[in-house]
């Protein structure tokens, strides 16, 4: 099974991925994740990544493309995954397909997204209030389409992202077996 999670910044995708890896045994991978250790690397590839996000700027679609399809080539991903971050433009769906089972929307408003981020713990570099209000509005210009596509093609499961983590999880795993 391959499964995208979509949804603002602040909507429990890394969460609910992570209980899904659990209770489906499908590894998952997240795309802010991958870039946020690449950031680190002292290259130009990871200095140039760590300005964009630090910046609150996607990273740009053919790399960003070709970093997630090399992950994707890794044998622990061979029989499935749970993704979080990517597809992020129309772009880039229309260029990775994939085989794409079902694609979850964690709706959240930008309010309850600020909130949750307001309050986290790890207090990332790249988490200041001016890159997190420029991810919300990169999300509804660029992903917003994106949602609209995989609505056409019959895969998305829409969930509301601001119930319990225990309501959200449990309202997936019934809509992803039916």
């Amino acid at each position: 099974m391959k499964l995208i999670l979509i949804g603002i910044q602040g909507a429990g995708k890394s969460t609910q991925g992570n209980i899904l890896s659990k209770e489906l045994s499908i590894p998952y991978l997240s795309t802010g994740h991958i870039f946020r250790e690449m950031a680190k690397e002292k290259t130009p590839l990871g200095r140039y990544i760590k300005e964009t996000i630090n910046a609150g700027y996607l990273i740009p679609d053919d790399k960003a493309l070709e970093i997630v399809s090399e992950y994707l080539h890794r044998p622990e991903y061979k029989n499935g995954y749970i993704m979080d971050g990517f597809p992020r433009t129309t772009q880039q769906v229309e260029k990775f397909e994939n085989g794409i089972s079902k694609v979850i929307y964690l709706k959240v408003s930008d309010k309850e997204a600020l909130w949750r981020l307001s309050g986290r713990d790890d207090n990332r570099e790249d988490d200041t209030l001016k890159a997190i209000r420029k991810r919300i509005s990169l999300f509804h210009e660029f992903t917003e389409p994106v949602l609209e596509y995989f609505r056409k093609k019959g895969i998305l499961i829409e969930i509301d992202g601001e119930k319990s983590i225990e309501e959200i999880s449990k309202e997936i795993l019934e809509k992803l077996s039916k």
